[in-house]
């Protein structure tokens, strides 16, 4: 028989609470690993990577207890008062505390190592949880509007008006909460899902005070005002369905913020040795940004000429863009303005043997 306290422990060893306060550092030391990610990181430093999702993984932990608790609270009052406009925010709020589920999952796949299959890691599957937590919270939406519609054709008297405005406002406090850790921890790994939703939560909790909105107008002798805020409720949902799907639908489809690639240009505009840029293409991988740029530089360069441009233009894309993993560089040749200066190329190309149509230095 499995004794309830050794349960009890490893349910609260998962959540992590012993180490909240401190959860930064007993994460970046928990990993062994030594193997270079991207560009500037040396053996015997710890992946970002691990970092990063660690530290998503702690978030995630703390929004599922806060809107676990908040919703089983929330429940309780949902039972006694028969509120439709309450079941709605419940719901909804289980809803998403279920979201951590998938979250949780895709931050470990990331924390896996490429393989000779996936030779970009697990980094997709925090993309496909964003999937999953919009499909969550349209399932959420739909039953919450199917109970308010029905609700509106078959009346039912409130109660307990009292609990029902603690429970709306218990609703907002434990949303924001939410809210606060995700966008916050979001934005810090450049995750879309998690930052998703986060704002989400931070709407949920418009939505529990629309619940207390519901109980004043029956508590004024409305009583269907209780399910037309339930469907108020479900037309926020909806909405959130609409812009997190729109923003989880563009990362998977390798759209970006238009400024990213207009970063990665501009730290090549302040290098001299850099004449232009002929393209940029960037994409995220989970959490982690990935670029490639075709650039301009002065074919008499050598190559170690090259490799140190590449390595100083590298550089300061990142500092413009810390989310950078990794920034793959190709030169061009430049373009040929005279005939002088056609001739004086392809003269030197066969002087040295080398093919008129090749780059003028290998991919760095």
């Amino acid at each position: 028989m499995i004794q309830p306290f050794r349960l009890l422990r490893g349910a609260l060893e998962w959540l992590g609470l012993s180490g909240f306060g401190h959860h930064d550092n007993s994460h970046h030391h928990s990993s062994g690993h030594s193997h270079t990610v991207g560009h500037g990181h040396t053996h015997g430093v710890v992946d970002p990577t691990i970092a990063t999702t660690a530290r998503g993984i702690w978030a995630i932990k703390w929004s599922f207890v806060i809107l676990g608790i908040t919703a089983g609270l929330q429940l309780v009052v949902v039972l006694l008062s028969n509120s439709v406009a309450l079941l709605a925010d419940t719901i909804h709020n289980f809803g998403d505390a279920a979201t951590a589920i998938p979250l949780w999952i895709a931050f470990l796949l990331a924390r896996k190592r490429p393989s000779a299959r996936f030779t970009y890691g697990f980094g997709r599957g925090e993309d496909l949880a964003g999937i999953a937590v919009v499909l969550i919270i349209l399932f959420s939406g739909v039953v919450a509007g199917y109970q308010a519609i029905d609700r509106l054709i078959n009346p039912q008297p409130i109660t307990l008006l009292g609990w029902l405005v603690a429970a709306g406002i218990l609703g907002f406090i434990g949303n924001e909460a939410v809210a606060i850790f995700r966008i916050r921890v979001g934005r810090q790994i450049n995750s879309i899902a998690l930052i998703a939703d986060g704002y989400h939560a931070r709407t949920d909790g418009l939505t529990s005070l629309a619940v207390v909105l519901g109980a004043i107008g029956v508590w004024l002798g409305f009583p269907l005002a209780d399910p037309i805020v339930g469907l108020i409720i479900t037309a926020m949902i909806l909405g959130i369905v609409w812009q997190s799907g729109k923003a989880v639908l563009a990362r998977m489809l390798d759209g970006v913020d238009p400024h990213v690639t207009s970063a990665i240009r501009h730290a090549a505009d302040t290098m001299p040795t850099i004449i232009g840029v002929r393209d940029v293409r960037s994409r995220w991988i989970g959490h982690r940004l990935y670029a490639e740029a075709d650039i301009v530089v002065d074919d008499t360069m050598t190559v170690r000429d090259g490799q140190t441009i590449a390595q100083q233009f590298r550089k300061m894309a990142m500092s413009h863009l810390p989310a950078l993993n990794a920034l793959r560089i190709e030169f061009v040749r430049p373009a040929i303005k005279t005939h002088e200066d056609a001739h004086r190329r392809v003269q030197g190309d066969h002087e040295h043997g080398i093919d008129v149509d090749a780059p003028i230095s290998p991919t760095c």
